[in-house]
Formats: structure tokens, C-alpha cells, sequence
């Protein structure tokens, strides 16, 4: 098969059929008709696709109305649009893009009908976030020219397009794919037809470490939000995002990744999310979730537990990671508080430790320490916002009230968490940015293309390889060895493309030759 045929990206002779015009097939529709192509949408439910063309009017509208799009150009985006009544309305249509519900029987049945109506070079494309796009061309005569097209909702902000070969399409098809994409604004990038692809597949590790801290009793709900959008960065806590998304649509990914990937314990789900889901506990499209929500829809806050506050006479900084105590002593010193610089803390000092991987409780016996008068603290991330400190067992309520009052003395709120490896951020963060390695390491996507894909699909403030080397691979290489040992769960187990590059002292973005 040839591409010859097919008219340059840029073309306005280019004829692409729409099928499925909800909220994403109008949203390619609406990229497609703005960047000069010919375009016919077509829905299985009657009436849906005029519908459909008469909100992208109206959209177009807007936009002109807002200065954000010129009048002629809308008018002439409008005439590119055309409704099709009949799938086979769609015959002699250049590129064939499908966006309906992710149902693997429906989606085959449909690229069966598709493949007699279309011409025997058009492509035909899914837009799928989770099923293989080869099980989906499967059957077909002509497997090699389907291909996986992913948008992200709201396509036209959403500045990223997903282009994934399945085992049988052929170059050309996803070399065009790609052209097309980035003809129509997006920023386009290949990736292998593995389960999530990209962003879906590197998703795994925020909303799934989360559950498990969760899971594991180690915060609650809103102080594990708060700790990750104010000490990483997140727009959204796991918690939130779960929440925006509903757990109708989030659970079943979650566990439909996991079973593909035949139970690697990386994307292993928890039970909790699978209980709410049970009682219909979805998030806010339904007004409960983790958080409840008024009806215009905003969430009713929940405030962290009020703690006490008192301030230590003195304060003894473990030795253990100088370069961890260095960020601690300016916050203390901040506070006025001083700093005892003998080798063993006083009788009556509170004792910090900064955990890197660990949980408190390993770091006080490693040092010999009376644990309760000692307490982690969160000393590898962003304490301008929010302090994190953790208390071992035995820590006593009185240092717990020194800790809060030391740290929270210049008013920057503080959250308290009870012992665990890697307290939140580091665990969630390493997590994040080890997936990420390991789907470098699986030649998934090239490595610039799995960072641009997830700060465009996710929003994090940080591609995860970047994020790897801001904080050092060596360091992401020990809190993960760390959360390895002290667990016990191969969840953990640092990727190959993270250990050899540690090792070297290369960039997690260095790609061999």
C-alpha cells in the first residue's frame, strides 16, 4: 500500500469522515475543519451528527466573537463541514477516523463495515485510549492500514495527538498520521500499540501510589492531596483528579492496564477505589466521591486535623544526608530555633531525621535515636507551600507539637503523616518517574516524546525523565532501592534505563546509539 494517493496534510482537498460525534469526534471534527480539511461527520444515533455540526457552528462562532478566530475563516470552516446519514456516505473519504465507545466487539464490527465502504487506500484511523489497535484491525483484509489516533479531551486544548502502529500498519500510515496531527496544531508523537500507550501508561503511577497511601493509612484524603499539589507541583491532588474524572472511567482503566500488562505489580490497583465504584461513590459528576460536592458543583473543603503547636528549646538535625539537613537547618533557622551541633542530640532535643526511601522509624535506629523525640521531615521537595512531617511509633504528642510549631512558625501550613517508606511525594514522585524509564527502556516512545506527551496529557509540572534528572537519577535510584527493601514489593523494583543511567551519570533523556 502507497500514500501517494493522499492529498499533503495541509490540503484542502484532504476528505476526513468523522464517526462518533460526541464531545471528542466533535473535538477532532473541530480541529479538522479549522486546519482546511473537507469533513463529514457520521453518528449511529439519529440526528446526533447535525447536532453535532450545529455546536461546532456555534463554537465558531464564539471563537470569532472572542477575536480568537477570523470571521471568514469560521464561515469557511462551517461549509467544510457536512453530515452523513448512511456510514457508506463516508465512501471516498481520504482519512477515516473513528471516535465512538471504547468497546472492542463494537469498534471491530464498525472498521468491518468501514473497510468495504472505504476506498482501498484511505486510512482508517481509532481513536481509542486503551484497546490495542492491532486486536481492533484484527480480521480485516487490509490490517496494515489502521492505526491508532489518540486525542485527549478537550481536543482542541489539549495540545497532544497519540499516533500508535498496530503490529501490521505500515509506516507510512503513522508517518502520515503524525504530519496530519501536526498540520491540524497538536504536537504529535509515535508510540508503540502497548496497553496506555503513553500518557495512559505513565498515568499509572500517580493516581495508584496515591491510592495506596491511602491504602496503607498513612494520610488522609485531603492531606495527601495538599501534600502533592503544594510540595510537587500537581494541579490536582490523586484524590481530586480521580474525582474530575469519575471512577467509572478511572477504576476500570486502572485495572484493565494492569491485567494487560498480566499483573505487573508497577500498576497494581487498590481495593478502595474498587469499593466506591461498588457503591456508586464516582466523584463529582455524581456529587460524592472522595470529597462532596454542593450543587453548582464545587467541592466542600475538608481541613486537615487541627494539630497542636509549641516550639522545641532546641533541635538536633541528623547527620546521616548532609545535603538533606542543609534545606532543614535554613527552615529551622528561619524559625529561631537553635541548631545543637554536637554528634548526639541533648536530653531534651527533638531529633529530625530526613528519610530518603525510608520510613522514620529506620532512620532513628540507624542513628540511635530516642524515637519519641524524633520525627522525619520531607526535606527532598518544595517546602515553600507546605512542610511534611512524619512521626515514628513512639514519637509522643508533645515533639509532634514541637515539629508542627518549629515548622509551621514563618505560617507555611504543615501536614503531618504517620511512618512510611518514602513518606508521600518522594514515593509518588519516584514512582512517576520510574515508569516513565521503563517505558523508555521498552522503546514504547522515544524519550523527548514520553516527556512532551505527559505534560501536555497530564499537566505535570515536569516531564517524569526530566523530573528524574532535576533530582538526580542516583537519588530517584535510591529512594526506589529503598522503598524496595523496606517493602518487600517488587512494585518497586527500579527500571533498567534508570540503574544503568545512574550508574553512568547520564541524563534519564540520553538515548543510546
Amino acid at each position: 500500500m502507497q500514500t501517494a494517493f493522499l492529498p499533503p496534510p495541509n490540503s484542502q482537498q484532504l476528505v476526513v469522515g468523522l464517526v462518533g460525534c460526541g464531545v471528542m469526534g466533535r473535538g477532532i471534527a473541530q480541529l479538522a475543519a479549522l486546519a482546511g480539511a473537507q469533513v463529514r461527520l457520521c453518528d449511529s444515533r439519529e440526528g446526533a451528527a447535525g447536532t453535532a455540526r450545529q455546536e461546532l457552528l456555534a463554537t465558531f462562532g464564539k471563537l470569532s466573537e472572542k477575536g480568537k478566530l477570523d470571521q471568514t475563516a469560521a464561515a469557511a470552516a462551517a461549509d467544510r463541514l457536512q453530515v452523513c446519514d448512511r456510514l457508506e456516505d463516508l465512501a471516498g473519504c481520504h482519512v477515516i477516523v473513528e471516535a465512538i465507545v471504547e468497546d472492542l466487539a463494537v469498534k471491530k464490527a464498525l472498521f468491518s463495515n468501514l473497510e468495504s465502504i472505504a476506498g482501498p487506500d484511505a486510512i482508517l484511523a481509532t481513536n481509542t485510549s486503551s484497546l490495542p489497535v492491532t486486536a481492533i484491525a484484527a480480521g480485516l483484509q487490509h490490517p496494515e492500514r489502521v492505526a491508532g489516533f489518540h486525542f485527549f479531551n478537550p481536543v482542541p486544548l489539549m495540545k497532544i495527538v497519540e499516533v500508535i502502529g498496530g503490529f501490521l500498519t505500515r509506516p507510512e500510515i503513522t508517518d502520515y498520521l503524525l504530519a496530519l496531527g501536526r498540520h491540524w496544531g497538536h504536537n504529535a508523537v509515535r508510540a508503540k500499540d502497548t496497553p496506555g500507550f503513553i500518557v495512559n501508561h505513565a498515568g499509572r503511577g500517580y493516581g495508584t501510589e496515591g491510592l495506596r497511601v491511602l491504602a496503607e493509612g498513612i494520610a488522609s484524603v485531603p492531606v495527601l492531596d495538599n501534600i502533592l499539589r503544594d510540595t510537587a507541583g500537581f494541579r490536582l491532588g490523586p484524590c481530586e483528579l480521580l474525582d474530575l474524572t469519575g471512577l467509572d472511567v478511572s477504576h476500570p482503566v486502572m485495572e484493565s492496564i494492569y491485567h494487560q500488562y498480566y499483573e505487573e505489580p508497577r500498576f497494581r490497583p487498590q481495593v478502595n477505589t474498587r469499593q466506591m465504584l461498588t457503591a456508586g461513590a464516582l466523584g463529582k459528576k455524581v456529587g460524592h466521591g472522595f470529597y462532596r460536592y454542593g450543587a453548582d458543583g464545587k467541592k466542600e473543603a475538608i481541613a486537615e486535623p487541627a494539630q497542636a503547636t509549641q516550639l522545641p528549646t532546641s533541635v538536633w538535625l541528623s547527620h546521616d544526608r548532609p545535603e538533606l539537613a542543609e534545606r532543614i537547618a535554613v527552615l529551622i533557622s528561619a524559625a529561631g530555633i537553635p541548631i545543637e551541633t554536637s554528634a548526639r542530640p541533648s536530653d531534651s532535643a527533638l531529633c529530625l531525621v530526613t528519610p530518603l526511601g525510608e520510613d522514620a522509624t529506620t532512620c532513628c535506629a540507624r542513628e540511635d535515636l530516642d524515637g519519641r523525640r524524633t520525627v522525619g521531615v520531607e526535606s527532598l521537595f518544595d517546602a515553600s507551600r507546605r512542610r511534611v512531617v512524619m512521626t515514628t511509633p513512639a514519637t509522643t504528642s508533645d515533639y509532634l507539637a514541637m515539629a508542627c510549631g518549629l515548622f509551621g512558625a514563618t505560617g507555611v501550613p504543615v501536614s503531618v503523616i504517620r511512618d512510611s517508606a518514602g513518606m508521600v511525594t518522594q514515593r509518588v514522585v519516584a514512582h512517576i518517574i520510574n515508569i516513565a524509564c521503563e517505558i523508555a527502556q521498552q522503546d514504547i516512545a522515544d524519550s523527548l516524546d514520553i516527556d512532551r506527551a505527559v505534560t501536555l496529557g497530564l499537566g505535570y509540572p515536569l516531564g517524569p525523565l526530566a523530573w528524574g534528572d532535576a533530582l538526580g537519577p542516583t537519588t530517584v535510584l535510591a529512594i526506589l532501592k529503598n522503598l524496595e527493601q523496606q517493602t518487600g514489593d517488587p512494585r518497586y523494583r527500579p527500571s533498567p534505563w534508570l540503574q544503568r543511567r545512574a550508574l553512568l551519570g547520564l541524563s534519564l533523556l540520553h538515548k543510546e546509539i
